[in-house]
């Protein structure tokens, strides 16, 4: 019988908060998976965002060189700049997915961003970050969705994205209904997906078997101030306890259904538990295009010429108008979205765009970024700032930010205008952090061992591995030896084999973002808090 491994995603899940929901009995599942396997901190990308993060874990390549920096590709042409979603085929190097089909096993692959449209892999495909209408044409092969609303309880507005049902973020939770819709809806949504993955693993059985539950992630970004001990009132109101007896509900769903999944896998298969980046709080917003403003690098267009001249991008197109919003003859450095902490730019007007020149100028701008500090305490407010080099070494480097900064509450920044560059939030709330989760168990792996970090790059060198693959030459991870028992690397070496191929050449389904569906989907992002 060939290896069969199982990956499963949790969006954003961090030991800060599963260790004390371990330790308070709430995941008594994962408690004994940990036991029984390795764990180590998996470091994210740079920036922790999940479009790049989650391509690095399914190609082992960086950002530079898989093409993805975040939910949105930037784009400028001397006569406009526009931004337009990613999508799968954005992603030019090779994927896990594709891999494990060139070698003739099979793959399930189960709500993972940036698998829209679906490769067409020997296996089964239903792509995240899809509107529910579009969920039929996204699914591979073509007549999978129809088996799918053949299952108990199928629901694919909830299964997929359906703003009607989500609407209400867009305005904030202030009531405990608000929360509890939003908790009891995630808890439905997570349960299509096991729903599926029960299915499929009973009728279409893989050799790689892969789901993400993504409900982590927006839980963790409306509720963190519920679910962090160190935030948690001693003495907390009727609704604060409802609140977070509701997340402890969502987390009680998830743990059951790892105890499934995996027992379904059976004692031979190799489980991984993965996340795409941590979490912690944010206290502040720092209005980054402010501060551009303030230092002379960016000038913004007058408002009323502008609903004037394009009342036409004042609806849904909001990211239209924040490139309308600014003037370009007088800006020379701008954020073009809030969830990638990358400032693009803009200099052939101000220096000729000499080399010499650039440097200079980047430099420049880096130290004021440093040296920017809170008006109120004297403490620096960015904490490290990359330039595109060191962040994004790779075959696309010239398409990524000029520079990317880390804040000292680890948040994302703000691109609106702003009288007053640094605010205080009204209360915490949840944002990403590099160190995500790894938790390893099955044949030859440690029991009850703690790793050093791992890289998230690590994380596909070691699926092939563990299905008894070649580790591509091009992986810019490795097979973390220390998770393995010694006597049985002695036994099973890891192989290397052949570079990756390009991604290009990997056919997809038809079906691609229109207008309205792009326009759902930023919808959400906007409710998440990676738009503006």
């Amino acid at each position: 019988m060939r290896p069969r491994t199982l990956l499963i995603g949790l969006d954003g899940a961090t030991f800060s908060i599963l260790d004390p929901l371990v330790r308070e009995g709430v995941m008594p599942f994962l408690k004994d998976l940990l036991r029984s396997g390795t764990r180590a901190e998996l470091t994210s990308v740079v920036p922790p965002l999940t479009p790049p993060a989650w391509s690095s874990l399914m190609t082992g390549r960086s950002p530079g060189n898989h093409g993805i920096f975040d939910f949105m590709r930037f784009e400028s042409r001397p006569d406009s700049r526009y931004l337009r979603m990613v999508d799968s085929r954005d992603v030019s190097c090779e994927t896990i997915w594709s891999i494990v089909t060139r070698h003739y096993l099979r793959a399930t692959v189960l709500n993972f961003p940036l698998t829209y449209p679906a490769p067409r892999i020997s296996g089964c495909v239903v792509p995240g970050w899809v509107p529910w209408r579009h969920l039929r044409l996204a699914c591979h092969p073509s007549d999978l969705y129809d088996k799918l609303r053949a299952l108990p309880e199928f629901n694919a507005r909830e299964l997929a994205m359906d703003m009607s049902l989500e609407g209400k973020a867009l305005e904030g939770y202030h009531q405990l209904e608000d929360y509890e819709d939003l908790i009891k809806l995630h808890i439905r949504r997570e349960q299509q997906w096991f729903n599926i993955l029960r299915y499929l693993m009973r009728e279409e059985p893989c050799e790689l078997t892969a789901v993400l539950f993504d409900g982590v992630d927006k839980l963790q970004h409306f509720c963190w101030r519920f679910l962090d001990p160190e935030l948690f009132p001693s003495s907390p109101s009727p609704m604060e306890v409802k609140t977070r007896d509701l997340c402890l509900q969502y987390f009680r769903t998830i743990d059951r259904f790892l105890a499934e999944i995996i027992a379904s896998g059976g004692h031979d298969a190799t489980t991984i538990l993965a996340s795409d980046h941590g979490f912690g709080a944010t206290t502040e917003v720092f209005h980054l295009n402010a501060w551009l403003h303030q230092q002379g690098y960016l000038n913004w267009n007058d408002q009323r010429q502008l609903e004037q001249e394009h009342t036409e991008t004042l609806g849904i197109q909001t990211m239209a108008r924040r490139f309308y919003e600014l003037d370009w003859d007088r800006t020379f450095a701008y954020c073009p979205t809030p969830s990638g902490n990358g400032i693009y730019f803009s200099l052939p007007k101000h220096t000729g765009g000499a080399e010499q020149d650039y440097e200079t100028f980047r430099q420049q701008v880096m130290a004021s970024l440093l040296g920017f500090t809170d008006p109120a305490t004297g403490a620096p407010v960015v904490t490290r700032v990359w330039t595109r080099e060191e962040a994004f070494a790779g075959k696309h480097t010239a398409f990524a930010p000029d520079l990317t900064l880390s804040l000292r509450d680890g948040g994302f920044v703000s691109i609106l205008p702003s009288d007053v560059v640094l605010k205080p939030r009204p209360e915490p709330s949840g944002t990403h952090r590099p160190q995500g989760i790894f938790v390893a168990a099955g044949p030859g792996i440690r029991r009850g061992a703690s790793a050093a970090p791992l890289s998230i790059l690590d994380v596909a060198p070691t699926l092939l591995y563990t299905l008894g693959l070649p580790v591509p030459e091009n992986f810019e991870g490795s097979v973390p030896q220390q998770i393995f028992e010694p006597s049985y690397m002695k036994a099973h070496p890891v192989s290397q084999g052949a570079a990756t191929r390009s991604e290009t050449g990997v056919e997809h389904s038809a079906m691609a973002m229109d207008v309205n569906t792009e326009a759902e989907v930023i919808k959400q992002l906007k409710a998440l808090g990676y738009m503006e």
